[in-house]
């Protein structure tokens, strides 16, 4: 029994009525999606009603249940219940009659551009329009349904809670469609569903009106998330948590080096551990086949692997920073160019402020580990999984099948994490390689040390920014170089022929500060570590750099590190009010202890403005954050509670980072393998966290990622303050003695 089911079944063995919960996923149907509150309807009985569809996202059932479809991946930002809010409040429906799923993976929830992934924080800024016009389609379908079944003009109708209303004409003394009993006009009512059949057979209005944001009754509600009590009662399945008959379960051994392979191997000593039913070579190495994930492991343990290490050996972290800083000396490729740097660089006089910044690789770790379940039959292939990218999955599958893209089924899971992570798809893979190749269904499992050692890290950067202050300390030229791996090189290389990898220089080519003479350069290093997306990405370490700069540069102009910004943000006026709100509600300025101080940094990321304040503590060579005060404007604002959440997510996700986070490398191998020697943020370590945000009306930014890359430098601004220490290397690491 696995350890959490353990755990599950000991405290709630006394309820008969949670058994069901308690034994995880039943054997899911081959065509059923996954589903965020009930199980997946079943198939529709005979001579029963046909729903109204509209699209392939929205479905009005005759028992007046509204079936929404999300093709964004659930991952804990809250789309289950965000992108149905859509809906419902143009269709004018309670919310408690909406069920959301997820949508599988398949060729008719794809964009225009052929993708159905989740990323760039844009699941509710990329939907607000869609989804919002699915619903004004259908209620529009449903107003002309009514109004020819009662021969009234449209125009008189309306909706309420799920009914057409008639409230009659008004040039009337009784209103034509009013009925009157005891001497009082009452408007006549139809609920959807009566409506249906009527409405089925007119066409998809192209550009039904939506809603004025003054009559939203819905948007910008705090609804319960719908996601919530299945996570609570244990019956969410997750990928690790599907079971299908017959189904093995197999861990694969990788080498330990990476991109090395395997010269050989002998699996007589994994076969003969009890459990274990097959050793078989797949791409990425040699997996052990087994009736259960214990056996399986053990298997592996016991496997015997000649690795040949590859071209990383004896390549380890010191010698990937030195490639990092040499590459800095070297021409690199414009990712932003005003003025004239070259002639501001050679000019006499003025002063110069430089200075050197270094991150780490940094893994995902996600708190659920890769899983993923496939089988393969005749002319079809399932595959069930919990992933940011359901068309990658369908596409590879397609791929390692020969199948036609149309026979191959992903069933979309709620993922326990993913931060870019679960965009890949070598998981996937591995399990349909290995369903082909047993003939069974086969559930791939990577524990903690797989993910962290195997992983597509965030990318190591060196950092050297410059800045030129004239006679009166104003700034005339900044310039900030970034030497890193390429995430487009093997993610998107097309973008590289169009020039940069723009992913490497995002948060710093596109600060908002106003600045005559700029330049912003990125130097490209293969250090033979497979590099990926990271929640915020480029955002994430460019904000680090550029943000703690800035204050550098602000105390050699003599200024206040908040004055300094917000009098260069005539050009970002929301980024202003949002810096402002941060310093206000901060109590910025005020007195603190001694050994305590405070730090800003501000950012504009994925459509959303972001301004953090940090408070510290240092006592004893140790950092405590105490309180971090964030700002916020992202735009419409869809579900309050959802935005404050991701930003405090965001915000433990970034000071984990600062504070602890490292990958780092020996002989070409990953070091770390768990939460011993990769930390996380840990319950006492949290600050507390206040989130303030500006109402707008401006299109709804993205939520997920922005809060993340302002984290690092508010806090090492903070120490500063506090200390005299400037932080320029993450995670953070004090000096014995104060600068």
């Amino acid at each position: 029994m696995e350890r959490r089911r353990f755990l599950l079944v000991s405290g709630l063995a006394g309820s008969s009525s949670l058994l069901g919960l308690v034994w995880g996923c039943a054997p899911l149907p081959a065509r059923a999606p996954a589903t965020s509150r009930a199980p997946a309807a079943g198939g529709m009985p005979a001579g029963a009603a046909a729903p109204l569809e509209v699209g392939a996202w929205l479905a009005l059932e005759p028992g007046g249940r509204v079936l929404v479809q999300v093709h964004k991946s659930e991952m804990g930002q809250g789309v289950l219940t965000a992108l149905p809010m859509l809906v419902a409040e143009e269709l004018d429906v309670p919310f408690a009659r909406v069920e959301a799923r997820l949508a599988p993976g398949a060729l008719r929830f794809r964009d225009a551009r052929g993708n159905q992934t989740t990323g760039y924080s844009s699941s509710v800024s990329s939907s607000w329009l869609p989804f919002r016009t699915l619903g004004a389609a259908a209620r529009a379908m449903l107003l002309q349904a009514a109004a020819l079944r009662w021969a009234v003009p449209v125009a008189r109708l309306r909706t309420e809670r799920g009914e057409v209303v008639d409230d009659g004409d008004a040039s009337s003394p009784q209103g034509a469609g009013r009925s009157i009993a005891a001497g009082v006009a009452t408007p006549r009512r139809l609920p959807y569903a009566a409506l249906l059949e009527d409405a089925r057979r007119l066409p998809v209005p192209d550009a039904p009106p939506l809603k004025a944001a003054g009559r939203f009754e819905l948007i910008g509600s705090r609804v319960p998330r719908v996601d919530t009590p299945s996570k609570v009662d244990g019956s969410a399945c997750f990928g690790i948590d599907v079971r299908l008959p017959s189904m093995k379960t197999a861990v694969v051994a990788r080498c330990p080096h990476l991109g090395g392979r395997a010269r050989g191997h002998d699996p007589a000593p994994a076969l003969r551990v009890p459990g274990v039913e097959r050793v078989v070579p797949i791409g990425s190495g040699i997996a052990v086949v087994a009736r259960d994930f214990w056996s399986a492991s053990r298997g592996r343990d016991a496997l015997v692997v000649d690795w040949d290490p590859g071209p990383a050996a004896g390549r380890d972290s010191p010698a990937h920073e030195r490639e990092l800083v040499a590459r800095l000396g070297l021409p690199g490729r414009d990712a932003r160019r005003e003025g004239d740097p070259a002639a501001l660089a050679a000019a006499a006089g003025g002063r110069w402020v430089r200075a050197d910044y270094h991150t780490p690789f940094l893994a995902h770790a996600a708190m659920e580990p890769l899983a993923a379940t496939a089988s393969v039959g005749a002319g079809r292939c399932d595959l069930w999984l919990g992933t940011q990218a359901p068309s990658r999955a369908q596409d590879w599958a397609a791929k390692v099948t020969g199948l036609a893209r149309e026979q191959v089924f992903v069933h979309t899971l709620p993922l326990g994490g993913a931060f870019g992570r679960r965009g890949e798809w070598d998981f996937a893979v591995e399990a349909v390689e290995l369903a082909l190749a047993c003939g069974v269904p086969v559930k791939v499992v990577w524990s903690r040390a797989d993910d962290m050692r195997h992983d597509f890290y965030r990318p190591a950067t060196a950092n050297r920014l410059a800045a030129r202050l004239d006679d009166t300390g104003a700034l005339r030229l900044l310039t900030h170089r970034v030497a890193a791996p390429s995430i487009a090189r093997r993610r998107s290389p097309e973008a590289l022929e169009r020039g940069h990898d723009f992913l490497m220089t995002q948060g710093s080519a596109d600060h908002p500060y106003s600045i005559e003479h700029q330049l912003v350069d990125y130097h490209e290093v293969d250090l033979g570590v497979p590099v990926g997306f990271w929640r915020s990405v480029g955002h994430s370490h460019n904000g680090f750099a550029l943000e703690c700069f800035v204050d550098e540069i602000a105390e050699a102009a003599g200024a206040d590190p908040f004055e300094w910004r917000r009098a260069r943000l005539d050009g970002d006026p929301r980024l202003r009010a949002v810096l402002e709100l941060a310093a206000r509600e901060s109590g910025w300025g005020g007195a603190l202890p001694r050994g305590s101080g405070r730090g800003i940094a501000c950012m504009e990321s994925y459509g959303t403005r972001v301004a953090l304040v940090a408070e510290v503590r240092v006592a004893e060579g140790e950092v405590a954050v105490r309180r971090i005060t964030c700002a916020v404007d992202c735009g419409q604002v869809v579900h309050p509670g959802i935005v404050e959440q991701q930003m405090e997510s965001g915000i433990v996700f970034g000071l984990s980072a600062a504070l602890h986070g490292e990958v780092t490398f020996a002989d070409g191998a990953v070091r770390q393998s768990n939460f011993h020697d990769y930390p996380v943020l840990r319950l006492p370590e949290m600050p507390r966290i206040d989130v303030h945000r500006i109402a707008s009306d401006a299109a709804p930014g993205g939520c997920g990622e922005p809060s993340t890359p302002v984290v690092a430098p508010a806090v090492c601004n903070a120490i500063h303050a506090a200390t005299g220490q400037r932080i320029r290397r993450l995670p953070i690491r004090l000096a014995t003695r104060p600068a």
